[in-house]
C-alpha cells in the first residue's frame, strides 16, 4: 500500500484502473515503501512496462499527485488509447492534453511528469513534438528537452529501480526494453540529479578518430574524454556494463557530409553486426565496423552538487534544458577539426558564485570550473534569449550569467570537419553511465581525493561595464594579499594605512591580466622651483609594470606631460641601453583639445565601441582636486605644470571596456578619488589636496613605486596560477602549465634590486629629485635606496618566487 495524503492506494489497483494500454508508475519525492518497489520491479521483469503501447511516468515534488489517477484512465480511454491505434490523431490529442494538464499542475504545485511511449513508430513523432512544447503546452519553434520531467533524485527508490531494470535488460540483451528504459532515464537526467555520470557521445569514421582524439586533448574543458572505443565496438566497459551505444540513447543525430540530416531513436539500422566485445571488430563487415565512439563528460553531472551546495539550478526550476550557445572563441584546431567553443549558461546569484566555482572545479570530467562569468557579449553571444541549442533559461534578480565549456562543441566539430557519416547524441539526450557522480572517477587513474585547498579557485569581480568576473586560486590570492600588506608599510609616517582597502591590488592585477592594451601615466612635479620639477617616485614603478606587461604580451603606451616629453624619451632610451628595458616604449602626450578630446584619444576614430586601450594606470601622478587645481603634499598649487590627463580617467568611466587603476601614497594622486572621503578626513591637509578623480581600483602604498613593483609581481603570480590561466584560455589548449622558457622570461622581467638601482641612478643623472627632501641622491620620498627600497624589493620577490611555488 502507498499513502498519498490521507488516502491509501494500492499500486496494483492503480495499474488495474488505468486503461490496458496506459500504464502508470507513481511515486513522490522521499522514501518509497517496499510495496511500490516490488510493483515496479514486477512490471519490469514481466516485460509489461517496456512493451506497453503508452507509458505515463509521474513524480511529485510536493508529496501529492494533484492530477488524480482517474484522470489518466478517463482521458486515455476517451481518446481510444488502445493497442493498434496509437498512431491516430486522437491519441496525440490525449498526449497533448495531458501535457497541458501537467504544465498547469507544475505551475501551481511543483508537480513534474513525463509522458512517453514504448511504440517505436510513434516515439519519434511524440518526442519531436513534446520537445517543442512551450511552458503553456503549445508548440513553439526550436528544440529542447521535454517540458515534463520526473523529479527523481539520485537516492530516490524509483530511480534505483529504473537503474536496476536497465542493467538487467542490458545484461539479457533485451534490446527493445533497454531502449525504452534509456528513454526514461535520459529524460530524467536532463533536469534531475541522477546520481550517475552522464556522457555526450560522438561517433566518427576510423580515419578521423586520431584527429578527434587530439582535438579533445587540446580542448579539455569542452571535451573531457571519458572513453574511446575500438573500431566497431558498441560497448563501453569502463562506463557501463552490458551497454550498447546503438540503442542506449533516446535520440541520436545523424550527419552526412557535415550536415545534420535527421534524428533517430536507434543506430541499429547502420550496423550489420551484433554488438562486439571490447577490442574486437564487428562479426560481419558493415558501416559500423569502421566507426569509433567517443564518450565525453557532461555538465549535467554537476547540477546535483550545485543544489547540494545551495546553488539554485534555474533550468531545473523552470523545467527546461540548459541554454547552450555558440561563441566567437575558436577552439585549438587539430587535424581535420576546427570549430568555435560552445558553452552552457546557468544563472547563479552573485553571492553564490564562489560556491558554484568550488563545486564544479572538483568535477573536471564534467567540464570543471566556469570559463567565463559575466557579460555574454565578451564571448560573442549577443542574445541570451536565442540559444543555439537547448532552451532559453530566465535569470532571476541578482543572478549573474555563468558559462561552462560544453560537450556540444563536439557537434560543431562534426559540422566543420564534414565527415561522410557521423553520429552524436541529440543535445539533452545523454548516455547514462554506471559510474556514480563524484569528484573522482574510476574512468581515469585516481587523483588526489582532496585537492589542496590552495588550488581551489575563488571568484572576484573585475569590472562592472562590461560585467566581468575572474578566477584565481586561493593560494595565489593569499600571496597577492601578502604583497598588498607589505607595500602598505609606512616608513615615511604619512598615515597611508588609513586609506587601505583590501584586494584593490588583486582586482587591479586581475583587470590588467585580462587586458590587451594598457596606458600608463606618471609624473608629479612637486619641486616646482627646480628644473626638472619631477620626483623619483613614480617612474620606477611605471617602468616595472610596463616591463612585466610587455613580457606577458600586452601592448603598453606611456602618457606624459608635454613639458617632460623629450626628457622622458631620453630616460627610456637610457633604460634600454642599460638593460632595464628590452625595447623602447611608445611615449605620447594628452593636452586639452576640446570636449571630445579624451574620447578621441582613448578610442579609434572616437568610437566608444572601439577603445584603443582597455586599461589605464596612473602611478604617482598629480591628481585634480575638487577646486580644479593640483596640489603637492605641502598644499602648493602646481596646476601650471600638469596636463589634464585626469580627463582620460573621467572619460573612461563612460566607455565600456576601459578599466582604471590609481596608485598613490598620499591621497592627492590621480585615481585616489575612490577613497576621497578618507583622504579628506584622515590625511594632512586632505580637505584641500584630495584628488577628486576616482579609479576603479585604488592601490595605496607607503611609497608609490612599491605599488608598481607589487603589480608586476602580482601579474607574475596570476600567470603562474593554473586556475587563472585556464580561465583566461577558456579551458582551451593543453594543461595550463607554463613552459620553462616562458617562466624564465617572466622571472627576468620581474623588478630586481639591480635593475631598480640602475634606473634610479638614471633618474638622478637627469636631475630628478627625491620627493620629500628634494635631494638629488639615491633616495625616494626621503628614504635611501639601501636599505629601505632594496629590502622591500627583496621581500616582494621572496613572496612572489618563494614558498611552495605558484598555485
Amino acid at each position: 500500500m502507498y499513502t498519498l495524503e490521507s488516502s491509501s492506494v494500492s499500486i496494483h489497483e492503480c495499474c488495474g484502473r488505468v486503461s490496458r494500454s496506459v500504464w502508470g508508475v507513481y511515486g513522490v519525492s522521499g522514501q518509497v515503501d517496499a510495496g511500490l518497489s516490488q510493483a515496479v520491479e514486477g512490471l519490469g521483469s514481466s516485460g509489461s512496462l517496456p512493451f506497453a503501447d503508452d507509458v505515463v511516468l509521474l513524480a511529485s515534488l510536493t508529496g501529492s499527485l494533484q492530477l488524480p489517477l482517474g484522470c489518466f484512465s478517463a482521458e486515455g480511454e476517451a481518446a481510444g488509447m488502445r493497442n493498434g491505434c496509437s498512431e491516430s490523431e486522437k491519441a496525440w490529442s490525449a498526449c497533448s492534453g495531458l501535457a497541458r494538464s501537467f504544465c498547469l499542475q507544475r505551475r501551481r504545485s511543483g508537480v513534474f511528469g513525463v509522458m512517453l511511449t514504448s511504440l517505436s513508430r510513434l516515439m519519434d513523432r511524440l518526442v519531436w513534438r513534446l520537445e517543442r512544447c512551450g511552458a503553456d503546452g503549445a508548440e513553439s519553434e526550436g528544440g529542447g528537452v521535454d517540458v515534463l520531467v520526473p523529479a527523481l533524485s539520485g537516492d530516490h527508490e524509483l530511480w534505483k529501480c529504473l537503474k536496476r531494470m536497465m542493467s538487467s535488460c542490458r545484461a539479457a540483451r533485451r534490446v527493445r526494453a533497454s531502449w525504452f528504459l534509456s528513454i526514461v532515464s535520459s529524460v530524467c537526467v536532463c533536469v534531475c540529479v541522477s546520481g550517475y555520470q552522464q556522457a555526450n557521445v560522438v561517433v566518427l569514421p576510423n580515419q578521423l578518430a586520431d584527429d578527434f582524439h587530439a582535438f579533445c586533448r587540446s580542448n579539455p574543458a569542452p571535451l573531457p574524454l571519458l572513453y574511446r572505443s575500438q573500431s566497431g565496438e558498441t560497448s563501453s566497459p569502463p562506463l557501463a556494463q552490458h551497454a550498447d551505444i546503438r540503442t542506449d540513447i533516446s535520440q541520436y543525430c545523424v550527419y552526412e557530409d557535415g550536415r545534420l540530416v535527421k534524428t533517430v531513436s536507434s543506430l541499429q539500422t547502420y550496423s550489420d553486426a551484433h554488438r562486439s566485445p571490447p577490442g574486437q571488430q564487428a562479426e560481419r563487415p558493415g558501416s559500423w565496423s569502421d566507426m569509433v565512439c567517443f564518450y565525453l563528460g557532461c555538465s549535467f553531472g554537476f547540477e546535483g552538487r550545485l543544489k547540494e551546495a545551495g546553488v539554485p539550478v534555474r533550468n531545473v526550476e523552470q523545467g527546461k534544458n540548459v541554454s547552450m550557445y555558440r561563441t566567437a572563441v575558436p577552439c585549438v584546431p587539430a587535424g581535420a577539426f576546427s570549430c568555435p567553443l560552445v558553452v552552457t549558461m546557468r544563472p547563479v546569484p552573485a553571492a553564490l558564485l564562489d560556491a558554484a566555482v568550488k563545486v564544479t572545479h572538483l568535477n573536471p570530467l564534467a567540464h570543471g570550473a566556469p570559463v567565463h562569468i559575466g557579460d555574454p557579449a565578451l564571448l560573442g553571444i549577443q542574445d541570451l534569449s536565442r540559444p543555439d541549442y537547448g532552451d532559453a533559461v530566465e535569470l532571476q534578480p541578482g543572478d549573474v550569467t555563468v558559462f561552462w565549456a560544453c560537450g556540444v562543441t563536439a557537434i560543431e566539430a562534426i559540422l566543420s570537419s564534414k565527415p561522410p557519416l557521423a553520429f552524436s547524441h541529440s543535445p539533452g539526450c545523454m548516455f547514462l553511465t554506471d559510474i556514480p557522480d563524484s569528484p573522482t572517477s574510476t574512468i581515469t587513474p585516481p587523483t588526489e581525493a582532496k585537492p589542496h585547498p590552495e588550488l581551489t579557485p575563488l571568484c572576484f569581480q573585475v569590472s562592472q561595464n562590461p560585467l566581468l568576473y575572474s578566477l584565481v586560486s586561493q593560494g595565489t590570492v593569499a600571496k597577492i594579499r601578502q604583497l598588498e600588506v607589505m607595500i602598505g608599510e609606512d616608513p615615511g609616517e604619512r598615515g597611508i594605512r588609513a586609506l587601505f582597502v583590501q584586494d584593490e591590488l588583486l582586482r587591479s592585477c586581475l583587470a590588467l591580466s585580462h587586458s590587451s592594451s594598457v596606458a600608463i601615466t606618471t609624473g608629479f612635479p612637486t619641486h616646482y622651483m627646480h628644473s626638472p620639477p619631477d620626483e623619483t617616485d613614480g617612474p620606477p614603478g611605471a617602468i616595472a609594470m610596463a616591463t612585466m606587461l610587455l613580457s606577458l604580451g600586452k601592448q603598453v603606451t606611456m602618457v606624459t606631460d608635454r613639458r617632460a616629453l623629450e626628457m622622458n624619451r631620453a630616460i627610456i632610451d637610457e633604460a634600454v641601453r642599460t638593460g632595464v628595458l628590452k625595447a623602447a616604449i611608445p611615449l605620447v602626450t594628452f593636452e586639452d583639445g576640446g570636449p571630445d578630446a579624451a574620447r578621441h584619444f582613448l578610442c579609434h576614430h572616437g568610437d566608444p565601441n572601439k577603445p584603443r586601450f582597455d586599461h589605464l594606470v596612473a602611478i604617482e601622478r598629480s591628481g585634480r582636486a575638487a577646486d580644479g587645481n593640483y596640489y603637492n603634499m605641502r598644499a602648493v598649487n602646481i596646476k601650471h605644470l600638469v596636463d589634464p590627463v585626469d580627463d582620460l580617467f573621467i572619460a573612461a568611466k563612460h566607455i565600456p571596456g576601459i578599466g582604471t587603476t590609481g596608485i598613490g601614497d598620499g591621497g592627492n594622486e590621480l585615481g585616489m578619488g575612490k577613497v576621497k572621503e578618507k583622504v579628506q578626513s584622515l590625511m594632512p591637509k586632505g580637505g584641500l589636496i584630495a584628488c577628486e578623480v576616482p579609479a576603479d581600483h585604488a592601490v595605496t602604498a607607503g611609497v608609490s613605486n612599491w605599488g608598481g613593483y607589487a603589480v608586476a609581481c602580482g601579474l607574475y603570480l596570476l600567470h603562474t596560477c593554473p586556475a587563472h590561466l585556464r580561465y583566461l584560455r577558456k579551458g582551451l589548449g593543453l594543461e595550463p602549465v607554463t613552459s620553462t622558457e616562458q617562466l624564465q622570461d617572466w622571472t627576468t622581467n620581474l623588478p630586481s634590486v639591480e635593475k631598480e638601482e640602475s634606473f634610479l641612478s638614471t633618474l638622478v643623472q637627469f636631475g630628478i629629485r627625491s620627493g620629500k627632501t628634494g635631494h638629488l641622491a639615491m633616495e625616494v620620498d626621503g628614504l635611501t635606496f639601501h636599505p629601505t627600497h632594496s629590502d622591500m624589493i627583496t621581500r616582494l620577490l621572496e613572496v612572489t618566487r618563494g614558498g611552495r611555488g605558484a598555485f
